[in-house]
């Protein structure tokens, strides 16, 4: 499968890094081989250049020209359900529960780590009941494969 997510004007990015860490941009025009114009009216980031290493290309695109102002883009972004699809989307559930898990009290990992232990043990104890019923089975017999006879030349 070739890949697909290139820089292109309308591509969506994340931020990784940066004073808008953890936000969604569109790339609206390309400065130069290590810099984007991007724009994200709806996440809240204003018009600025941003370091090619500091985004993150994601699958969604929107459709807008080259050097497009922040209402064409802010009226193709919610078009396109951006905020929609990326709240849908795999990398955005990972991104919320690696934040949610972080912020765990030290009493809520203890409980998470409980939680754990009983489902664990649970699924320990039907296991060894199905293992202990496997082993009462009674064996199946092995049946003997029988050899074909094959004639030896010179003897009868």
């Amino acid at each position: 499968m070739p890949y697909e997510r290139f820089v292109e004007i309308g591509r969506v990015a994340f931020v990784a890094h940066g004073d808008d860490k953890g936000k969604l941009v569109v790339i609206v025009d390309v400065i130069d081989q290590n810099r984007a114009l991007v724009d994200g009216p709806c996440s809240g980031v204003g018009r600025k250049d941003i370091n090619f290493k500091a985004l993150h290309l994601t699958q969604f695109t929107v459709s807008v020209g080259p050097s497009a102002r922040t209402g064409t883009v802010r009226k193709a972004w919610e078009k396109a359900e951006i905020t929609k699809k990326w709240e849908q989307s795999t990398w955005a559930k990972k991104l919320a529960t690696a934040k949610r898990r972080a912020e765990l009290t030290d009493f809520e990992r203890f409980k998470l780590m409980k939680a754990k232990q009983a489902r664990n043990r649970l699924i320990n104890v039907e296991f060894g009941k199905l293992r202990k019923q496997a082993r009462k089975a009674p064996a199946q017999p092995k049946t003997k494969k029988l050899k074909k006879k094959v004639p030896v030349k010179g003897k009868k």
